[in-house]
């Protein structure tokens, strides 16, 4: 077997789950009309909440000074119309093959190595149901609704694949674990390594009814505005929308997707997954969880590519899902 002295300057992955943007419905649960939920425009007058400076603080004139400033906002919301008290979000998800090769990579002898590990991997099918059972809960447990499925009285999961169709009481299963299984986890578990190791092509149709309350609001996602101009006029928040009707962007469900990774060290302490990322960011909590050099990506790559060492298997699942995730991982000749 040839020396590999470092990686490659050009290499990159495409993702293997294309996930379409997710669009809001509603319906009332003693009814079947469904219609989409729109986004309406508010102009509030909040109060000042925001931490102040110690000078005024400190001074009660000055605070009241303050507070009496009108807090002038213009934003987007999104709700359920009185009669209705269900929403209901609908995606889809394709599965792309795995077939160890990357997309692009401009060193043969590295790809060939990088093909010769992932092939053994994938030769044990166990390997990669292993990442796929944890896609299927993920889906199941609709951790992808975010901040939907906080406060929701019921939540039911749909999944279709051709003419089968599965169901999912998405609230009875855990978002911390991915011990739990049943019959049609198992199944969609097999439609998703099916769909990676080139069985057969798979899209599935993803579909939550989650009942929230009558005329309750949604959380669609919301818009990252860059530049938010000083006008009385600027919209301070902007919600997304797909031809109208409110919707998830498919960055955020991909992001919860492959919220799979309890192999990062700090998981003992946590118990709680983090996305598949090569340094195991987590923005909310401005946090990398694999900050060290025997768990970080690139240097477990590097070892088990490069260096032709061995992993343990929770490695090679988490070296795997970061391919399958995608991504630009070539090394910079430039220091």
């Amino acid at each position: 077997m040839s020396n590999l002295k470092k990686a490659p300057s050009v290499l990159a992955f495409e993702r293997k789950l294309d996930i379409s943007d997710a669009v809001f419905f509603q319906k009332n649960s003693t009814g079947s009309e469904i219609k989409a939920v729109v986004l309406n425009e508010k102009a509030v007058r909040g109060t000042i909440s925001n931490r102040l400076k110690n000078i005024i603080v400190n001074d009660p004139a000055k605070l009241d000074a303050e507070i009496e400033k009108a807090n002038l906002q213009r934003v987007d919301a999104a709700a359920l119309n009185p009669e209705n008290d269900t929403l209901i979000v609908k995606w889809s998800l394709k599965v792309l093959p795995f077939k160890a090769e990357p997309n692009v990579c401009n060193d043969q002898a590295y790809q060939a190595r990088l093909k010769e590990k992932v092939q053994e991997y994938l030769k044990d099918e166990t390997n990669i149901q292993v990442i796929a059972a944890r896609y299927a809960m993920n889906i199941a447990n609709a951790r992808w609704l975010w901040r939907n499925r906080v406060g929701a009285e019921s939540i039911q999961v749909t999944v279709k694949f051709k003419d089968e169709r599965l169901g999912f009481d998405a609230k009875a299963l855990p978002l911390s674990n991915f011990e739990t299984t049943n019959p049609d986890l198992e199944k969609l578990t097999k439609w998703i390594s099916d769909g990676l190791l080139s069985k057969e092509f798979v899209i599935l149709y993803i579909s939550a009814e989650v009942k929230v309350g009558y005329g309750q609001e949604v959380y669609p996602s919301q818009e990252l505005v860059l530049d938010t101009g000083s006008g009385k006029g600027t919209k301070s928040k902007i919600l997304y929308a797909v031809d109208g009707k409110a919707g998830m962007h498919s960055q955020k469900i991909g992001n919860a997707i492959r919220t799979i990774d309890t192999w990062y060290p700090a998981y003992v302490d946590n118990q709680f997954p983090i996305a598949i990322e090569p340094y195991g960011a987590v923005t909310t909590l401005g946090k990398a969880f694999r900050n060290s050099k025997d768990s970080m990506f690139y240097s477990l790559f590097d070892d088990w590519i490069i260096k032709n060492k061995d992993l343990s298997p929770e490695q090679q699942h988490y070296v795997i899902a970061v391919l399958l995730r995608g991504g630009v991982f070539g090394e910079s000749g430039k220091e």
